[in-house]
């Protein structure tokens, strides 16, 4: 059996020739941040004109935090959550992760980095409709060039017997339920046992039962020193939460409650 919880064993400290590089084990004063956003803006281009979806958003996320981001439909939530995964870019700003500033990465090297350093719940799945359950949740797996073929089948077994779907390993996400899709989904972004993890909605298409079992791994994954971020519109969720933002028209309007304190800095592997 696999530490589905545990540190990757092959994770590495790396260089980055950033002068703005801090080591991975980053120095006293700010050993326990993690992320930070400045002044990160993006726009979109409409028939109607330029869209400002962001408009300045400056945040710091802590290692170990299990932080909540909520907002109205349009309010720009997912789309700051896509400038932390680098799957999409600001128009204006600063994203770093780990002192490390993925804004600059090229498209090929940010694949590359995201596929080890971070998981990514997607609201609707985003699974590989010719490949079956376990060959999606292997996927990171080969991508990253993680483990040997039996080892990362075994894992994958592994993580999905977590999430109560190793029984549909070798069916086609067509032939199981949305809600076990959802499941699959997830069993993915935790593949390469990534430090960071960043959900959109990914409870909303499961029972209140599945949720809170799903609520439940995260939880235990944040105590397992993961940093967790997830975008909901589930108040009862949110409420337990010790930190929660609001957006609202693109920009932070508050924080429900304090943040928490780290729990254990999670390691992150450098691009070469």
């Amino acid at each position: 059996m696999f530490n589905i919880f545990g540190n990757n064993p092959s994770s590495a400290d790396g260089q980055d020739n950033s002068s703005h590089k801090t080591p991975n084990k980053l120095n006293q004063q700010d050993n326990d941040l993690l992320i930070e956003l400045k002044g990160i803006q993006k726009e979109f281009k409409t028939d109607a004109g330029p869209f400002l979806a962001l408009k300045g958003i400056d945040l710091k996320i802590n290692s170990g935090e299990f932080v909540g981001v909520i907002g109205k439909s349009g309010s720009g939530k997912s789309t700051m959550i896509n400038m932390i995964t680098g799957i999409d870019r600001p128009t204006a700003g600063e994203v770093w992760v780990n002192g490390t500033p993925i804004h600059k990465f090229s498209e090929n090297k940010m694949a590359k980095w995201r596929g080890t350093n971070m998981g990514v719940v997607f609201q609707f799945f985003q699974l590989l409709p010719t490949l079956t359950v376990i060959e999606n949740v292997m996927l990171p797996m080969d991508f990253g060039n993680k483990y040997s073929p039996r080892e990362r089948r075994e894992k994958a077994m592994d993580i999905l017997a977590l999430m109560d779907v190793d029984s549909q390993a070798d069916k086609l996400p067509t032939m199981i339920s949305g809600g076990q899709q959802q499941r699959v989904a997830i069993a993915r972004a935790l593949a390469n046992d990534p430090p960071i993890i960043v959900a959109d909605e990914p409870t909303g298409n499961l029972d209140s039962k599945t949720a809170a079992q799903v609520f439940d791994l995260f939880q235990k994954l944040v105590e397992q020193g993961k940093t967790f971020l997830m975008v909901t519109h589930d108040d009862d969720l949110a409420g337990q939460l010790s930190r929660v933002i609001t957006i609202t028209d693109g920009l932070l309007d508050h924080e429900d409650n304090q943040p928490s304190q780290p729990i254990l800095p999670a390691q992150l592997e450098e691009v070469s």
